[in-house]
């Protein structure tokens, strides 16, 4: 093993990991399809009890309320779909194909700008390790993809 296939594994396995996130949020949304959620967020607020009938909690209930069953299944799908290009991603990298390395340089820097913004306007610990991680992780990627180029 070269030693840069264990940086690139330890990418597939983030990004495995990110996979496995999306597919929990997805099973989660899937679940919440199909039921009233104005009930479920009134359960929510008298179970940490709160008053439903107060200014924020009525506010969160209308929120909740407010997402329509097709919109909710339209996000479980997205979620899914997230999934399944993160494990693909994660598998290919972990094989070492070419291409996936090249679509893990592009599909982080997409990020970057977002994240950049992300941190700037709201700048917590969170947003900070984000940006690095996906900043390490598209740096590497080139280094990989360009190893001549980078030793220049």
């Amino acid at each position: 093993m070269i030693p840069s296939d264990k940086g690139v594994r330890a990418i597939a396995m983030l990004e495995a990991s990110k996979g496995v996130l999306a597919l929990l949020v997805a099973i989660g949304l899937h679940a919440y399809a199909g039921i009233n959620l104005s009930v479920l967020a009134t359960q929510w607020v008298t179970h940490l009890h709160l008053n439903p009938a107060s200014h924020y909690p009525s506010i969160f209930i209308a929120a909740i309320g407010s997402v329509s069953q097709s919109s909710l299944t339209l996000l479980a799908l997205g979620a899914a779909a997230y999934t399944l290009v993160r494990f693909i991603e994660a598998y290919g990298l972990w094989h070492n194909m070419g291409w996936t390395q090249w679509f893990a340089l592009f599909s982080g820097a997409i990020y970057l700008p977002f994240e950049l913004y992300e941190m700037m306007s709201h700048f917590s610990l969170l947003s900070v390790i984000v940006l690095l991680i996906n900043l390490v992780v598209v740096i590497y990627m080139y280094f990989v993809l360009f190893p001549r180029k980078a030793a220049i």
